[in-house]
């Protein structure tokens, strides 16, 4: 199937149907930020990075389950011939390359365990992988957002893990990556959020 806007959008809005929540708003969110942010920089395409955010939770499709949903998105973007958008689907909540970072349940059987474990320490990240990782951060179901508010709705949600602050210091050195490609804040390119000012 062609990964193209027209194919993901009906996607999403078929698995919002199966799994309704603000899931689906959320991932629209990270779709902007992502073409946004891909609009300053040369070397992305902003139409594969609005694709690639949309769809990086599509594995909720299937459910409210925990780290499930990146097999299951994983999965679902195979399916269909969208390795990169695949690859994202379990990326995008290891912004540290170590399974042991991940702050939610496997609620996956053990064969599918090893296998996003290998597929975790294994896989090479470009910035797309990046770049959803960071918008990820950037949007909630209403918006974008500071980092620190989503960094404390998920932990809020999630709870405090030995890795949390290794997740929230990963992140940040994207957002700054991306910043010194682009030689200003992400956060001039996404309505709605008013920068700290320390000055």
């Amino acid at each position: 199937m062609e990964f193209n806007r027209q194919n993901a959008e009906l996607a999403l809005k078929e698995a919002s149907k199966s799994n309704p929540g603000a899931w689906t708003d959320h991932s629209r969110y990270v779709a902007e930020a992502c073409k946004h942010i891909a609009l300053h920089c040369g070397h992305l395409s902003a139409n594969q990075a609005y694709l690639y955010g949309l769809l990086h939770d599509i594995g909720r499709y299937a459910g409210v389950t925990s780290e499930r949903h990146l097999i299951d998105g994983y999965r679902f973007c195979m399916e269909r011939g969208w390795e990169k958008a695949a690859q994202i689907c379990i990326s995008h909540a290891f912004m540290i390359q170590d399974m042991n970072t991940s702050i939610g349940e496997f609620d996956v059987s053990e064969p599918d365990y090893l296998f996003i474990k290998e597929f975790v320490a294994n896989a090479v990240y470009d910035d797309y992988d990046r770049l959803v990782q960071l918008c990820d951060s950037l949007a909630m179901p209403t918006g974008f957002c500071l980092l620190e508010k989503r960094f404390v709705d998920v932990t809020i949600r999630y709870g405090v893990h030995p890795a949390t602050i290794g997740r929230w210091k990963k992140i940040l050195e994207i957002k700054a990556m991306f910043e010194k490609k682009m030689g200003y804040s992400v956060y001039s390119l996404l309505p709605g959020i008013v920068e700290n000012s320390f000055r």
